[in-house]
């Protein structure tokens, strides 16, 4: 086998493996993959880099069209790149109207308003980890009522009210049905 076909295939399979590793940041987070499956993904990364360089060096010398695959397959990663960031943005998304911000000791949950009535709840944690949840909500005066929960517990109740004076969405209830309205720990969102 020629060394530009060994190469090729290396600029393949390591391309495959690093597009594999990006998809991961949907299912909880690429450092959290990096951690569990590192025996599998450094050597793909190791590779990746020198097929990247190697590809650069090589398109240098001989031009673009004796290095076709290699070329292809790392700009596939340029634009998954490219794509992700572009999916993940705001660019599509309805404005946002309202953002807050609950800081846990693990997590952090924000939650995004946007104008169309949909709204999204952001976890991030440790290690990279994220998920975001999607929801519908509608604003009755200074109440916030989800038609559809942004959540997959009960930890974020179905109503929250909103105190603009102390920047803050509060989730808590007293026993007579009452919000609280003293910031305590965890018992608000910080509005941004």
């Amino acid at each position: 086998m020629k060394t530009k076909n060994i190469y090729d295939i290396i600029a393949i399979i390591s391309t495959i493996g690093i597009l594999c590793w990006m998809v991961t940041d949907y299912f909880g987070g690429m450092v959290i993959y990096l951690f569990s499956y590192g025996v599998i993904i450094f050597p793909v990364i190791i590779l990746y880099i020198v097929s990247f360089f190697d590809t650069l060096i090589s398109t240098a010398k001989r031009g673009i069209t004796q290095n076709k695959t290699k070329v292809i397959f790392h700009g596939l990663v340029l634009v998954a790149i490219f794509l992700t960031n572009m999916f993940q943005s705001d660019i599509f998304k309805s404005k946002r109207v309202l953002t807050a911000t609950l800081k846990d000791d693990q997590f952090h949950y924000t939650l995004i308003f946007r104008k169309d009535g949909n709204c999204e709840n952001e976890v991030s944690g440790i290690f990279g980890f994220q998920e975001i949840y999607h929801g519908k909500y509608k604003f009755y005066g200074d109440t916030i009522i989800f038609a559809k929960k942004p959540y997959d517990n009960d930890f974020i109740p179905d109503t929250l009210l909103i105190d603009r004076k102390a920047k803050a969405i509060f989730i808590e209830k007293d026993k007579t049905g009452k919000f609280t309205t003293t910031k305590e720990w965890l018992n608000h969102f910080e509005i941004e």
